[in-house]
């Protein structure tokens, strides 16, 4: 069995914390090979340590025999007081630095000292201790503000406790239409199935590994609709890869690797607006899709038409069929003048054709 390894590292935003003192701490989402992933919580002046423990490992690498050979990335020293600005300005740095790290040859990114620094410890398990007058804040990167994630699991906060949540459970308190989800796209972009799905409902779909569908609708709950042909209907999105892209590094389910639940199928779910969310029924994904491919195919055939009825008209082509009929007409003029001389006939036509007088004096 293969060495277990780190494939992925996302740094999610960071926490400020108060006990025993004011620090600040950096979420990283650490995952492996084995396709587990991992939150844990380490400082900067941490992580700064470790990297200067990869230099003394590998001083070629770290540039100190010869610093235009150097391929360990740079990381710029912790600062003697850490503040709130600083730490924040510094998450882009450390992204990349990170993922540089990952991308380096197995000899420095799948070592033992890189692999022990990024698990699990134990107060990576446990939530920070509680100051009695203030609460724990979070910040998430610019891009992840939400944090929400294409496979319908969110990462949620609640009164100190964190997790992942299905998106199923939770609803905007802006309003009920749920506006940041996207509309469909019934042109579709292309996706292949990374795993198989058996459908448990009936306005889902089968579908084994390496099958190629259209994605019509991305939805929040982690449940796309897809098209097969002209078949539509809802497939886990965890399970479809982007045609072209990398494999998938996002969250998945760690203890049995499954979709969410779908919102359509929780019951006794009462909404905090009064107002229903809007919701498009199979039948209309349908519906709408096929008018998509109709139409898609109705232009193909105008458009052979039109290219053929411009060639016609195109300047250049008119210019040179003209050219050609006049070649034509001067060619003929010049036979009228000019008449054509037949080919000399063979002596066995002759001598059927002229008289005996003339036979004799040949003969």
């Amino acid at each position: 069995m293969e060495n277990l390894y780190i494939r992925h590292i996302e740094v999610l935003g960071f926490e400020r914390r108060f006990v025993p003192n004011q620090h600040y701490v950096y979420m990283l989402m650490v995952k492996w090979s084995d396709l587990s992933e991992k939150l844990i919580y380490r400082k900067f002046s941490e992580i700064y340590d470790f990297h200067k423990m990869l230099k003394e490992m590998f001083p070629i690498e770290a540039g100190e025999i010869d610093s235009k050979i150097r391929t360990l990335p740079h990381l710029p020293a912790p600062r003697w007081l850490e503040g709130h600005k600083a730490t924040e300005n510094r998450q882009s740095t450390l992204s990349d630095y990170i993922q540089s790290l990952v991308n380096l040859p197995p000899k420095i990114s799948r070592c033992q000292w890189m692999l022990n620094f990024f698990q699990v410890r134990s107060d990576d398990l446990v939530l920070p201790v509680p100051h009695p007058s203030k609460k724990t804040e979070m910040y998430l990167m610019p891009k992840d503000r939400k944090l929400t994630n294409s496979n319908g699991w969110w990462f949620c906060q609640m009164e100190g406790k964190r997790g992942w949540l299905p998106a199923s459970f939770l609803e905007p308190l802006e309003g009920p239409n749920e506006s940041e989800e996207q509309e469909p796209n019934y042109e579709g972009e292309m996706y292949e199935v990374i795993q198989s799905y058996t459908a448990a409902q009936e306005d889902e779909i089968s579908l084994q590994e390496e099958e190629m569908v259209d994605v019509i609708h991305k939805l929040l709950d982690g449940w796309w609709v897809i098209r097969k042909g002209e078949i539509t209907g809802y497939y886990p999105s965890m399970y479809l890869q982007k045609l072209g892209t990398a494999q998938k590094t996002e969250f998945s389910t760690s203890k049995r690797n499954l979709p969410p639940p779908r919102r359509s199928t929780i019951r006794n779910a009462q909404s905090i607006h009064k107002t229903e969310r809007k919701q498009i029924s199979q039948e209309t994904y349908r519906r709408n899709s096929k008018r998509y491919l109709q139409q898609q195919k109705s232009k193909s055939t105008p458009a052979t038409n039109h290219n053929v009825w411009k060639q016609k008209h195109d300047p250049r082509t008119m210019e040179k069929t003209q050219a050609t009929g006049a070649s034509s007409r001067e060619n003929e003029r010049q036979k009228k003048l000019f008449p054509v001389i037949p080919p000399r006939p063979s002596l066995s036509e002759i001598m059927e054709h002229c008289t005996e007088q003339t036979k004799s004096k040949i003969k």
